[in-house]
């Protein structure tokens, strides 16, 4: 048995071992941890240049993955907010002036690649503002019966565009290979995946993956053609909109796994789900994840780490930040006021890098249930791969459990008691 020493966090316990994984044997994106960047928040000056400050601080936090929202141009036609949203795109191949110059984007992707980090740019196919350099090509967009462009749900900055133009399609393709040949990112978070061809897809990540075979695809989509040939990873969902309902006892483990075991079925074995407590998305629309989970977030975070996947930390959350940021206006990232968060965070990315068990999908260790006799509450498993082991029980409730484990775990033996929403995690 592998030695292992406590670490108290709050009322959770986490045990883990310092041993370390030879990462040159496996394919980088089975470990990865990805950090979502908010570039107009995340600093006063809202700037590349003025990220790139925090570079050290990430590596030494262990994230692996830098995805920057969108870094384009906004649209002034219909802009929402004094500032607009980085999802109105005005031009593909062009730098946000307010984040600062092309040179500058460059010089953050190539100071990050020092640091070892792979950096990913949010991809906005779906639509462009509606005065986009590309709008004079009225045929590129979709249109009503009085020439108008079509606009999506509230989404009254953008036009939709039109798959079934193949210029369109060629251009949009061209865009896309341009940030990787000319600046060098290592992939794409692709904004309402769902909603374009997969054919479009699966052509334009051929022609990518020409110039970079590694490249890292991020689908925000939970739908599994789009997995088979194009995408890397996916959202997963359901299953966090499964983890709000249980941190307000309107679910319970039965409905969790439930959903875990319909999404894995569903995907091909090598698709890596993305779990998370929350994104630009939830924070910004649905509330903080405190605000969504209450005293459930620590031990919800925890999970997104052990399941088989890849966790997401959005900006702020390893610094305990608990307030919605604006989403049209200039705001700010408190960073001093972590309340144990970055030390969380930071055990929580060690861990995962100590043991290939819980590495992503097929390179790491399949998850296991320990039956328990409150299975209705307590959340159970085990995930092992060769030389290496975790053991996790999780009390998804707001009640005290005292729970018998079907195992020959000696951590597991006897009657073992739970506080509300405690989890405890050995590695092996």
């Amino acid at each position: 048995m592998k030695p292992y020493f406590c670490i108290y966090i709050f009322a959770p316990i986490l045990f883990f071992s310092c041993q370390t994984v030879d990462q040159n044997t496996l394919d980088w994106k089975a470990s990865a941890v990805i950090y979502e960047v908010n570039v107009r928040q995340y600093t006063p000056e809202g700037t590349f240049n003025a990220f790139a400050g925090h570079l050290p601080r990430l590596k030494e936090l262990g994230v692996d993955v830098l995805w920057l929202m969108p870094i384009h141009p906004i649209g002034q036609l219909e802009r929402k907010g004094s500032l607009g949203s980085y999802y109105a795109v005005r031009d593909y191949t062009a730098v946000n002036p307010e984040f600062g110059s092309m040179d500058d984007f460059k010089d953050l992707v190539n100071k990050a690649h020092t640091f070892g980090f792979k950096v990913i740019i949010d991809w906005v196919a779906n639509h462009t503002s509606p005065d986009a350099v590309w709008a004079e090509n009225k045929e590129w967009y979709q249109t009503d019966s009085n020439g108008n462009f079509v606009i999506q749900y509230d989404w009254t900055d953008i036009a939709q565009l039109n798959f079934d133009n193949h210029d369109m399609r060629r251009a949009m393709t061209d865009a896309m290979l341009f940030w990787v040949r000319e600046t060098d990112i290592d992939g794409f978070r692709c904004d309402v995946a769902w909603n374009i061809p997969v054919d479009f897809w699966e052509s334009t990540v051929d022609e990518l993956k020409s110039i970079k075979p590694d490249l890292f695809m991020l689908a925000e989509a939970e739908e599994p053609p789009l997995q088979q040939k194009a995408f890397d990873l996916y959202y997963a969902w359901h299953l966090h909109h499964v983890m709000n309902e249980i941190a307000q006892s309107k679910s319970d483990v039965n409905d969790f796994r439930s959903a875990f075991y319909n999404m894995i079925q569903r995907f091909p074995a090598h698709a890596i789900p993305m779990y998370f407590t929350s994104n630009h998305d939830e924070n910004s629309w649905s509330g903080t994840e405190f605000e969504r989970m209450g005293e459930a977030a620590r031990i919800f975070a925890v999970l997104t780490y052990l399941l088989p996947g890849a966790p997401l930390i959005y900006n702020g959350q390893e610094a305990g930040f608990d307030r919605r940021l604006l989403f049209f206006e200039k705001d700010l990232i408190h960073w001093n006021n972590t309340q144990g968060y970055t030390s969380f965070y930071k055990e929580l990315n060690q861990l995962r890098k100590s043991n290939r068990a819980l590495y992503g999908q097929e390179q790491g260790g399949p998850l296991v249930e320990i039956n328990n006799s409150v299975p209705e509450a307590v959340f159970s498993f085990e995930r092992s791969v060769t030389g290496n082991k975790v053991i996790a029980a999780f009390n998804l409730s707001n009640q005290l459990q005292r729970v018998l484990f079907e195992s020959n775990y000696s951590e597991l033996s006897g009657d073992v008691v739970f506080a509300p929403w405690e989890y405890k995690v050995f590695n092996r």
